[in-house]
């Protein structure tokens, strides 16, 4: 085996990278689920940002009062194109926060796990693909 081989790494590497955000994002957003504190909060505001290509994103900003009392505003971690109906300025939605930290946070209906399971699977594809291509040059020697 010559040279070619470390080209391999750079896709094993991207599946690496991947598939750990996205375990630690489904392991965050599962650990929420099952220890969250669910609320009532209020949409105060939208964080538009602009990204290179000059596309916009708009994340909500929640605010709610834990069971303790403490007052919480943070934006989404997640942005999108568009606000759809029932996430605009001013709307009521359902927050699940952490009472260990409240800073960890998912608004109900927007915040999902759809980003964290596709970057889940295709880290999974590109590290398995990659780990089979070498295994079977290094068996083919």
């Amino acid at each position: 085996m010559e040279r070619e081989w470390l080209f391999s790494l750079i896709p094993l590497t991207i599946g690496v990278v991947f598939l750990s955000f996205g375990v630690y994002g489904l392991r965050r957003s599962s650990a929420l689920r099952r220890t969250g504190v669910v609320v009532k909060g209020w949409i105060v505001r939208h964080d538009v940002r602009r990204d290179d290509e000059g596309a916009t994103f708009h994340y909500p900003v929640a605010a709610w009062t834990t069971r303790d009392g403490l007052e919480c505003e943070y934006a989404s971690r997640f942005g999108r194109g568009n606000v759809r109906g029932g996430f605009g300025v001013g709307a009521s939605v359902l927050v699940q926060y952490d009472p260990e930290d409240p800073r960890r946070f998912a608004i109900k209906g927007w915040d999902v796990a759809t980003v964290e399971l596709l970057l889940t699977v295709l880290g999974s594809v590109f590290t398995a693909g990659t780990l089979v291509v070498l295994l079977v040059r290094v068996l083919a020697l």
